[in-house]
């Protein structure tokens, strides 16, 4: 016996393997609470939740140095060695039946009706434990009852079980809140990667709009170009003939101011010619009324700004709520 229980003491705590009893990768045990222990040693910086270390991680078998790497659900993903637990029950009950139970003094609560009665038996109909004296003069006389120590027995069996339920039910839950956190991080990841995408294809359609504006502005300076040089140049035009009769009118004036009449006749016929040709300004063009209109590159966006306004995602994406139990 003393061998087996060498071979059913956990290498970190030195005591016999508690439950839950979990098998590393490497084949060897330890309690789980050792094992989480270790863990949170060799992760100090992974967050755990009251200790629970339920996060990925790694850490080596103190038996043999085997590195052991977690999944998210931490301690709790690695298996439970039933046949260990198992087998320590039966070392611990083979244990106590061969040892002569010391002679223990419990008190026994006695009944508050009869004071010097102890407790020894149960109601049945009442779910309370009583005395004899209850069941033949009192209060109980009606009952059903029942020894205490089998209604003891069957309770604690009953609370044992239940208790390792929650303890199943917690490793369940532990796992599930795990899973919900590892989907939690997968959405926000999700989340920016689609609203990269988002500004992504906006800042293509921003290109798009800037590549047409400089292409439509461009025609307008072309256009405007060419008829600030063309009214640049009959500006000129005017401009010379302008001079032109300036310099006509100077002569004219000369002309006038001369005494001799021979020689105001003789200079005059030739001006006056002069005159009328340099008044004639039909060979000068006009500049065509509206000319300086640009209003024909008008531009209208309400069409594309109700298209804009409708700017929406696909449609037909279902959105799944995720099943986890």
């Amino acid at each position: 016996m003393d061998s087996l229980e060498k071979q059913l003491i956990c290498p970190i705590c030195l005591e016999m393997f508690t439950k839950p009893v979990v098998i590393l990768p490497c084949q060897h045990n330890l309690c789980r609470k050792c094992a989480n222990d270790i863990f949170q040693s060799s992760n100090p910086y992974l967050p755990t939740r009251g200790g629970t270390g339920a996060s990925g991680g790694r850490f080596r078998c103190p038996s043999c140095r085997h590195e052991v790497v977690l999944d998210r659900h931490g301690v709790y993903g690695l298996q439970r060695n039933l046949l260990v637990e198992n087998i320590i029950d039966m070392y611990k009950q083979e244990n106590i039946s061969s040892r002569p139970s010391p002679e223990r003094k419990v008190d026994q609560p006695v009944c508050e009706v009869h004071e010097d009665e102890k407790i020894n038996i149960y109601c049945l109909t009442c779910a309370v434990p009583t005395c004899s004296m209850c069941k033949v003069f009192g209060s109980h006389k009606d009952c059903e009852v029942a020894p205490l120590n089998s209604i003891y027995q069957t309770q604690k069996t009953e609370l044992s079980d239940g208790i390792a339920m929650m303890v199943g039910n917690n490793d369940r839950i532990q796992g599930i809140i795990s899973q919900l956190e590892e989907t939690c991080r997968t959405i926000e990841d999700n989340g920016r990667r689609q609203k990269s995408k988002v500004c992504e294809k906006f800042d293509h359609l921003y290109t798009i709009l800037e590549d047409r504006k400089t292409q439509m502005n461009l025609k307008v300076n072309a256009e405007q170009e060419e008829k600030l040089n063309y009214i640049h140049g009959l500006t000129r035009k005017y401009g010379d003939h302008l001079e032109s009769m300036t310099k006509i009118m100077e002569t004219g004036i000369q002309t006038m101011e001369e005494p001799e009449m021979a020689v105001f006749l003789q200079n005059a016929k030739p001006l006056l010619q002069i005159i009328a040709e340099a008044s004639n300004t039909s060979h000068l063009e006009k500049v065509e009324h509206g000319y300086e209109n640009m209003d024909h590159y008008s531009v209208s966006f309400k069409k594309e700004g109700r298209a804009l306004q409708n700017i929406d995602f696909a449609r037909g994406t279902a959105h799944p709520k995720c099943s986890l139990t």
